[in-house]
């Protein structure tokens, strides 16, 4: 490893328009078109690949807005299991490389290399054979910012997208921040960036060269200190080795949920309960992955007013079956005892995750051998090899 790339140990590695890709790599009718993933006409933008951004499409932007900006694009609704998979297979490949991985979420993490050198080569040889590796295995791509540091590491991938590597070496910290909006430094949101423009300050070289105790006064005395820290690349974290949750933050996730938007209002009970058995199938199957289970099921209903309510059950025991979190649910829905009450959405969580291996099931006499848990990993095993649509409920067809 060369005297100047040990002194960039840091990757941040950050896929492209994962949810996107994800969708599209099998589809050969959808690589060249504006593709936008989402949760159905009144929902928000998951995801959209490069072309569709182009027309202003972002995450979280509602989809009838989205739809108005790039008319010609296609909705593809999202495969929450599949990213689950794809994602825990790239973080395997992550920590194939270095145990000290920080995920922050589906689709990135921090990485510190610097006990690799010798094994696999420098920081940056470990970013190409990480992108060569995704892509071969997974048919996706991603970007990878190298630097001294996770703020700078973080900026230096945005920089790449889409697929590329962007280095920040420590003699050029300086000339590669500066000329950044400040909106751009890591923690810097809407109303703090808003702030430091009405003072002025447009440029992260603005922030560098305001003096502390300026930035203090306007900003407080930590955020202002921080700040310019940042702005000279001064950034004290270090990789924190953890996993992340389905749904991003910091620790393994307590629970795990998935909810869906009716195209219309409906009061029809045959119509909820199949969408409470597509996100239960859905749920269950992201925590078999996750290798969890859990007791308590809660049941979200929105009606057409967005009156929203949430009623759970604890079981007797952990699960991880699919069956047994619909039941559980759908007795939660009867129990509510609506006639024409017209519900907007259904939303299925499980709550008190554990890991599924700290689950001793109590045997009931005359059971059968092979019950629904049995069934549900046949299953998880045939869409594996074949696909989502290869094995599915018959109401669900």
């Amino acid at each position: 490893m060369s005297a100047g790339t040990a002194l960039t140990p840091i990757l941040h590695v950050d896929m492209d328009a994962f949810y996107a890709s994800v969708m599209t790599r099998d589809r050969p009718d959808l690589q060249d078109v504006p593709v936008i993933v989402g949760g159905g006409y009144r929902g928000v933008v998951l995801s959209a690949n490069y072309l569709a951004r182009r027309s202003g499409v972002r995450s979280a932007l509602p989809m009838t807005r989205a739809r108005r900006l790039c008319p010609e694009a296609v909705v593809v609704a999202p495969d929450y299991p599949t990213f689950e998979t794809v994602s825990a297979s790239v973080r395997e490949n992550f920590r194939q490389v270095t145990p000290l991985v920080e995920v922050l979420s589906l689709d990135e993490a921090f990485l510190d290399v610097r006990g690799a050198g010798r094994r696999l080569g420098d920081p940056v040889e470990i970013a190409e054979r990480l992108r060569s590796t995704i892509h071969d295995e997974q048919g996706i791509t991603c970007s990878v910012g190298v630097a001294a540091s996770v703020s700078v590491a973080k900026l230096a991938s945005r920089r790449a997208k889409p697929d590329g590597v962007v280095v920040v070496p420590p003699d050029a910290i300086t000339s590669f921040l500066h000329p950044l909006d400040v909106g751009e430094l890591w923690g810097v949101g809407e109303k703090t960036q808003a702030m430091l423009h009405r003072l002025g300050l447009i440029t992260v070289g603005d922030v560098a060269h305001t003096p502390v105790r300026t930035l203090q006064r306007a900003l407080g005395d930590h955020l202002g200190r921080h700040l310019h820290e940042l702005a000279w690349g001064v950034d004290r974290r270090v990789v924190s080795a953890r996993n992340v949750g389905v749904f991003g933050g910091g620790d393994p996730d307590k629970s795990m949920g998935a909810q869906e938007t009716f195209g219309r209002d409906t009061d029809d009970r045959e119509v909820v309960l199949r969408e409470v058995l597509r996100l239960a199938a859905r749920v269950t199957t992201r925590m078999r992955v996750a290798g969890v289970a859990g007791r308590t099921v809660a049941l979200t209903v929105r009606f057409a007013d967005f009156t929203t309510i949430t009623r759970s059950r604890t079981r007797a025991e952990a699960t991880d079956v699919t069956q047994e979190v619909y039941a559980t649910a759908t007795e939660l829905y009867d129990a509510l005892g609506l006639q024409r009450a017209r519900i907007r959405l259904v939303g299925v969580r499980v709550e008190g995750l554990v890991p599924r291996s700290s689950v001793h099931r109590q045997l009931v006499l005359g059971e059968p051998e092979h019950g629904w848990s049995d069934a549900d990993r046949a299953v998880d095993r045939a869409v594996g090899r074949f696909g989502k649509a290869a094995v599915q409920p018959a109401s669900l067809l």
